[in-house]
Order: C-alpha cells, then structure tokens, then sequence
C-alpha cells in the first residue's frame, strides 16, 4: 500500500499487487474485484410539487436503477446527490451512466451532472 497526502490528510491507497491471492484483492476491492461508480447530481424546479419528487424519483428507482441491478445511496428535497455503483461486486459503465442522465431529459429538473466513472473503494 502508498500513501498520498492530499489537504493536508494521510490517505491509504491500495495499489494493485499482482503477487496477492484472489482472497486479499477481493478484501481489498482490487484487481478483478475493483468495482467502479459514479456521482449524479439533479434539482428539482421550483414549480414541481412533493408528491411528484417523490414520483420521480420512485421512477427512477423502478425503471433505471432496479432493471440494471444497480444501488443508489443519496438524498435531497429540491437539490439532490447521490452516488450510483452495482448492488454486487461489479463496475458501472459508461451506459449506466448514460441511462441515468437519459432518464432526467423530460422531467421538470435542472442541472444534471454525473461524474466521470471511478473506483468507489479508493477515489
């Protein structure tokens, strides 16, 4: 394992070490066992009631997020965050991420972001 100082802090980073067992680099969520993820960011416009948040975002769950076996850990009210990785060990892609973004193209919301892929385990 390095180790980088970024602001200030003492961070861990585990490098991928060809000589560990399979056990240790699942552990360590490293090799075949790296798993990739994403940020995603939308706001809601102002006009748009609660029960149709809660609408929307019980849509994205049934028809983009549950169908590609995938979790989201996130919140919000008007503005909300969140990141998006496989519920097993896997990698998101470039079409989960796409899909996501697809998703918001016709509802009431503004500023969608989604991040770049990276690893959810070590940055």
């Amino acid at each position: 394992m390095g180790h980088d100082l970024q602001e200030g802090k003492l961070t861990v980073i585990a490098k991928h070490n060809p000589k560990r067992n399979a056990r240790i680099n699942k552990k360590l969520r490293t090799g075949a066992f790296q798993e990739f993820g994403f940020d995603i960011y939308w706001t809601f416009n102002s006009d748009v009631a609660e029960e149709q948040i809660d609408a929307i975002v019980d849509q994205l769950l049934d028809t983009v997020i549950e169908p590609n076996a995938l979790g989201f850990s996130g919140s919000g009210h008007r503005a909300w965050e969140g990141v998006v990785c496989t519920r097993d060990i896997g990698q998101c892609t470039e079409e989960h991420r796409q899909a996501l973004v697809n998703f918001f193209a016709d509802k009431p919301v503004t500023d969608v972001k989604a991040s770049e892929l990276y690893d959810i385990w070590w940055g």
